[in-house]
């Protein structure tokens, strides 16, 4: 029974991040969970969107994320 091994999915990096289909790694911003009424309305609406790791981050988080 010689085969390919199968990679676990580490789960918290599975929460935080999304994979598209191109292969590109989505996230969330941070500072957004709580103390929301000291921000402003314009912070708090530039950190609704995500954004997208680059380079070396890439790397990391694509070997954590095997699906």
């Amino acid at each position: 029974m010689a085969g390919k091994v199968k990679h676990k999915t580490r789960k918290a990096v599975a929460k935080r991040f999304k994979k598209t289909k191109r292969g590109k790694i989505l996230h969330g911003r941070a500072n957004r969970g709580h103390l929301l009424t000291n921000k402003s309305r314009k912070r708090k609406r530039q950190l609704r969107a995500g954004g997208q790791l680059t380079g070396g981050e890439h790397q990391r988080i694509i070997h954590q994320l095997p699906l």
